[in-house]
This record gives C-alpha cells, sequence and structure tokens, in this order.
C-alpha cells in the first residue's frame, strides 16, 4: 500500500497547487513578500501608521455548499466564504489586508477546486485583500468523494484612533441599509429543507422571474468593503456597522448597539426581495423565523450621524448599492425590554 492508494494523491496536490498559482499570486500587492508555497505568508504592514491595530475574522459559507457541489457553483461559493469574513471585519471600520483559506475534500477534484480558488481571489480583489495563503487537505472517509467544505481567515488594519465601536452610538442615529443579493450564506438549512418539500430543480422559476431559482439561491453574497472604505474616506460620521448574517437583523443588528440603546426598524421601508416571499409561502415559516433566519434583503447597515444619512445613501448609489433609511437609534426604556423595535411580531 502507499499514500495514493489509501485516497491521498500528493502529485494531484502539486499539480493543483501549480494551476492556482496565477490567481492567487493576481492578489497581491507590493505589501506581500514571496510567493505562495512556502510554510507562512510574509506581508509587510502599511505605513504611516501611528498605532495600528490588527481585526481578524474567520467564518465558513455553511449548507449553501451543499447547493453549490449539487449544481457546480464552485465560483460563486469562493466569493461568499471571502465576503461572510471581509464584511465582518470592515464592520470596525478596518481595511482588509490579507486573507487564508482552508479547503478540506474527500478527493481533490482540480476542476471544481480550482474555480472555487479563482472565486476566492476575486472576492480578495474586489475587498482589497491579498490571498496570503491556505491549505488544501484531502481526507478519504473523512468527507465523502468529491465533497468539500470551506473555512477563511481575514485579517485588517485600522488606525486605533478610527476604531469604530460601540462607544460611537447615540440616540437619533439613523441606521442605513444597504441592500442583499438575497440569501447570502445564510439561512441554507432551512432554505433546502423548502426545496425539499416542494421538489424544486435547476428547471424551477418562481413568481414569473426569468431566473432558476437555484441562481437566485446561489447569487454570491455581495462584497461591502470597497463601499465602506469609500464612505469612510468621504468623512461620513459612522458611529457603527452591521454585517446582517445568521439571525437576521434582530441578532446582528443590536450587535453595534451599546447598552441601554435599542433600534427602531421601519418594516415598511423597503419589500423583501420575492425569494423570500417564496420561501415563507412554500415552507409556511413562521413570521418570527423568517425574520430570525434570513438577512430579508438587508446585507449590511451603516449607523451614521442624522447629518449624514443623505450623503452615505448617495455614496452607496454611486458604488452601485442600494440603500435607505432602515430605522433610528432609541434609549431603552424600562417597560420596551432590549430587543429591535417595529418587528411584526
Amino acid at each position: 500500500m502507499d499514500y495514493k492508494t489509501s485516497g491521498v494523491d500528493v502529485e494531484a496536490g502539486r499539480a493543483f497547487v501549480d494551476q492556482i498559482k496565477s490567481s492567487v499570486e493576481g492578489t497581491h500587492s507590493s505589501e506581500v513578500i514571496g510567493g505562495i508555497g512556502g510554510f507562512g505568508g510574509c506581508m509587510r504592514l502599511p505605513t504611516g501608521m501611528k498605532k495600528p491595530v490588527l481585526v481578524a475574522g474567520t467564518d465558513g459559507v455553511g449548507t449553501k455548499l451543499e447547493l453549490a457541489q449539487q449544481y457546480d457553483f464552485h465560483f460563486g461559493v469562493g466569493i461568499d466564504l471571502v465576503a461572510m469574513c471581509a464584511n465582518d471585519v470592515i464592520t470596525n471600520g478596518a481595511e482588509p489586508i490579507f486573507f487564508l483559506d482552508y479547503i478540506a475534500t474527500g478527493s481533490l477534484n482540480p476542476e471544481a477546486l480550482v474555480q472555487v480558488v479563482d472565486g476566492i481571489s476575486f472576492g480578495c480583489k474586489q475587498s482589497g485583500c491579498a490571498l496570503l495563503g491556505g491549505e488544501t487537505a484531502e481526507m478519504p472517509g473523512f468527507y465523502k468523494k468529491g465533497q468539500y467544505d470551506l473555512a477563511g481567515f481575514c485579517v485588517a488594519i485600522v488606525e486605533e484612533d478610527n476604531l469604530i465601536n460601540l462607544k460611537r452610538v447615540r440616540p437619533g442615529d439613523q441606521i442605513i441599509a444597504v441592500a442583499s443579493n438575497g440569501l447570502h450564506s445564510n439561512g441554507f438549512s432551512l432554505a433546502r429543507k423548502v426545496l425539499a418539500i416542494t421538489g424544486s430543480t435547476h428547471k424551477t422559476f418562481i413568481d414569473n422571474s426569468k431566473t432558476p431559482l437555484i441562481e437566485t439561491l446561489m447569487r454570491p453574497t455581495a462584497l461591502y468593503a470597497q463601499l465602506v472604505m469609500t464612505i469612510l474616506k468621504n468623512k461620513i460620521s459612522v458611529h457603527g456597522m452591521a454585517h446582517i448574517t445568521g439571525g437576521g437583523l434582530p441578532e446582528n443588528l443590536p450587535r453595534c448597539l451599546p447598552p441601554g440603546l435599542t433600534a427602531f426598524i421601519d418594516t415598511k421601508s423597503w419589500i423583501p426581495p420575492q425569494i423570500f416571499q417564496w420561501l415563507q409561502r412554500s415552507g409556511d415559516i413562521p413570521e418570527i423565523d423568517l425574520w430570525n433566519t434570513f438577512n430579508l434583503g438587508v446585507g449590511f447597515c451603516l449607523v451614521v450621524d442624522p447629518e449624514h444619512s443623505d450623503a452615505s445613501i448617495e455614496i452607496c448609489a454611486e458604488n452601485g448599492f442600494n440603500s435607505w433609511i432602515l430605522g433610528q437609534v432609541q434609549e431603552i426604556s424600562s417597560n420596551t425590554g432590549t430587543g429591535l423595535r417595529g418587528l411584526p411580531y
């Protein structure tokens, strides 16, 4: 017996690294030292900062991977992986500088995994960070043949005096919603269950849509890093930010609010995209579960000084993002509780 007969093809792994080399190195800036293949990626810190603070985040893509592998949406979940990490770290006002990935698989499928890495590289370029390194692990017997899992790690940097934290938010601040691309990478355990009970396939269309249901579900997570950096460079007074992921608005928006403050959400300020309406109808999903599972069309939130709300919306539009005033920060009184106000349950 040898390693290959046990399920691990070392030569195929080396060939895979050669295939992704140009894609990975295409994300490198002048701060990156050396290329891929070493035991650690090396990068110079940006110059000119007095008290630089590193902000790090890690995440995966979740059970969206099940559909990606079933319907061959490998490039898109590479973008998802970057977005789920980079969109988190920018909420502190930090600029992404490098990204690492981890790919585990039952057996190396170069065709699919090259697409995944190409998607990761695309996401890194769009988020302004280098794909500094990664790991591809063949684990036969642990994962099924052809199955793979993803994890990502993003590091960003910010001047300590510019760090955005809970201390800045105050009553009266406006909450700006930035639209999502759809489900992003959350709620797919429930969405897949709805697909199963409805018998939906790649040929299913909903509500007179010209886009197949599966393409709508698999649309990659929106990347907000460049937008947020543009807003901050335009001297918009941003007091807080939230990436709306698993748990929806009720779980994620309060994470950028200090004790004693909550938010009123104007649920009439937008109409959730039809994919969420279809999921609710088809799965008979209770209102409370809908709000606590999906983003419902809100992918990111900016908490800004009221005087800067119009300018924030204008910058979003100039950068190709739909946005609107979602609500307002309010004080918590003894009889209102700590949850978001205005939600329909």
